[in-house]
């Protein structure tokens, strides 16, 4: 299986090859590579994507403590370990805040950004105290049916089957929530930098996401230094490229084309 050991952290990832032009793929909080599958199916044909498990997910593991700082610097690492001088980097909700910092941090490596159900700031104070709570419940006990379907509505699409992804969840040591808990709720704002991202970017977002409104789609589009497009996805949740894959790649592969 590929690892790459990036500076003492060793990340799992897969590739699929070819001489397209390459897009490295970041999923969100509680996935892992698998969430892209649509995107690779659809887009390997023209392009060489790049699916990896982050800092605590996945068959990566999280060693301590660390920011999404630190795992741009992975994703940028993984570009070094695979001979790539840039990519276009596409990320889910954390996958996003990672892609941006990426961005941010080595501007000649990111050809581009394609941006889903994410957003530049942090998580909204009222929302904390559930999530944390979800958070305690699941390191001590493991997610429980009630506790896994909570979660699955906040991340899923309506009416999208969450039962692979439930079952992936109820596997893993409950324990290993708590690194990469404490990055999201810790995380920075990104706000006040977004004008300094000045490569092309596409944002997705869909309509119905229980986790980040519309709105917080809506200023990545107003704020950063060169969005294309907003596409608006009706009826998806917070990982619409999982529920709506149709409505994603499209307009990805369209993105891909012009700036890959």
């Amino acid at each position: 299986m590929p690892f790459a050991d990036v500076d003492g952290q060793v990340l799992f990832y897969q590739d699929s090859g070819g001489s397209g032009p390459a897009v490295v793929f970041s999923h969100g909080f509680l996935m892992d590579h698998e969430m892209f599958a649509p995107q690779v199916d659809a887009l390997a044909d023209e392009f060489r994507c790049i699916t990896w498990d982050e800092r605590g997910f996945g068959q990566t593991g999280a060693q301590g403590p660390f920011t999404y700082w630190d795992s741009a610097r992975d994703c940028v690492g993984l570009l070094d370990h695979l001979g790539l001088d840039g990519a276009v980097l596409a990320g889910m909700s954390q996958g996003g805040f990672l892609s941006m910092r990426a961005a941010l941090s080595d501007p000649d490596r990111v050809r581009g950004l394609a941006l889903i159900d994410t957003q530049a700031g942090v998580e909204a104070d009222e929302a904390r105290p559930a999530y944390e709570a979800m958070a305690q419940q699941w390191s001590t006990q493991g997610p429980d049916d009630a506790l896994a379907g909570a979660v699955a509505s906040i991340i899923m699409s309506p009416g999208y089957d969450h039962s692979a992804w439930v079952a992936k969840w109820k596997a893993r040591p409950p324990g290993s929530i708590l690194e990469p808990f404490a990055t999201l709720m810790g995380r920075d704002d990104l706000t006040p930098r977004l004008g300094e991202i000045t490569c092309p970017a596409i944002v997705f977002h869909g309509d119905a996401d229980a986790a980040i409104p519309m709105g917080q789609a809506e200023a990545l589009q107003r704020e950063l230094g060169n969005c294309v497009e907003l596409v608006r996805i009706p009826g998806a949740g917070h990982a619409s490229n999982l529920s709506h894959p149709e409505a994603v790649n499209g307009p990805l592969r369209e993105f891909l084309r012009k700036f890959g």
